[in-house]
């Protein structure tokens, strides 16, 4: 039987159980991503009465490609009908929604973590701490149920940085099981931590990143076609704008859909299990 805890078909946004928050709690400026300026709290003007976006399939072609990148890893139809018990912040009052818009964010927090730590019970390399992820996983969906005025006042920083340091050594485990071309385990990994790298259009066309650490490398327009990623830590990575044309995601991990929806690929890019090739790579090919 699959261990529970590893699934995480809940932690993928379902806009038809959530009241639209992404569209009314954050805020975006008017930028390549965004077509207007819009403050937190207030509705887009593309929402609908029934929360659903006007312009979903146009997205793109109107303006709102950051709308296409993000994903609220379940925190969405979360917070809608658990927290607030299914009562939508059209008809509450105006504290209910203020309240609500306060709460999303920090839920959007935690279940990206929960993505983290699920995929990590998940990989045989991290067995020596399964132990402690799985008591972290635990930890961080209680955290997800409490009530919105505890979940107002979290410190989801201080959380981050615990569940952060079992995750670093997951990477570090998983990362020396790697096994290079000559069938040696834990020298690819070794000497290319990259980790916070400016990475900035940089040539990487058939790199071999197998075993790498790209924590928080800033990536945006690299050219990463037919770049070998397999067994790399993927964390916090921007990949806006990266072409990740034919490159093998196959095994890179701690990689979220939000990521690959910010980068250009192909059908010949090979991606983990857990993720779906973004729509507009097909349209882009």
């Amino acid at each position: 039987m699959p261990d529970q805890t590893t699934d995480r078909s809940a932690l993928r946004g379902d806009c038809a159980q959530c009241f639209g928050l992404c569209c009314v709690a954050l805020p975006f400026a008017a930028s390549a991503d965004f077509a207007l300026d819009k403050p937190a709290g207030k509705p887009c003007p593309n929402l609908r009465g029934d929360h659903r976006c006007g312009i979903h399939a146009d997205l793109r072609d109107k303006g709102f490609t950051g709308c296409t990148v993000y994903d609220c890893f379940g925190a969405g139809q979360k917070v809608s009908q658990i927290t607030f018990g299914g009562q939508d912040w059209r008809t509450g009052p105006k504290e209910h929604a203020r309240r609500m818009f306060d709460v999303f964010p920090v839920v959007r927090q935690l279940h990206e973590l929960l993505w983290y730590l699920a995929e990590a019970l998940g990989l045989d390399a991290a067995r020596p701490v399964h132990a402690g992820l799985r008591r972290a996983l635990e930890e961080t969906e209680r955290l997800t149920r409490q009530g919105p005025e505890e979940l107002a006042a979290l410190d989801v920083a201080a959380h981050r940085q615990e569940v952060n340091v079992l995750l670093l050594r997951t990477s570090e485990l998983v990362r020396a099981s790697v096994t290079d071309a000559k069938g040696s385990k834990g020298r690819k990994g070794k000497g290319k931590d990259r980790r916070g790298a400016d990475l900035i259009g940089a040539r990487l066309r058939g790199a071999d990143l197998r075993g790498a650490s790209l924590r928080g490398a800033y990536l945006i327009a690299a050219d990463l076609t037919g770049a070998d990623l397999r067994g790399a830590d993927m964390i916090g990575a921007d990949l806006r704008d990266a072409d990740l044309t034919d490159a093998d995601l196959t095994g890179a991990f701690f990689l979220t859909q939000p990521q690959l929806n910010a980068a250009r690929g192909s059908a010949g890019t090979r991606l983990p299990e857990s993720l779906a090739r973004p729509v507009h790579w097909a349209a882009a090919g």
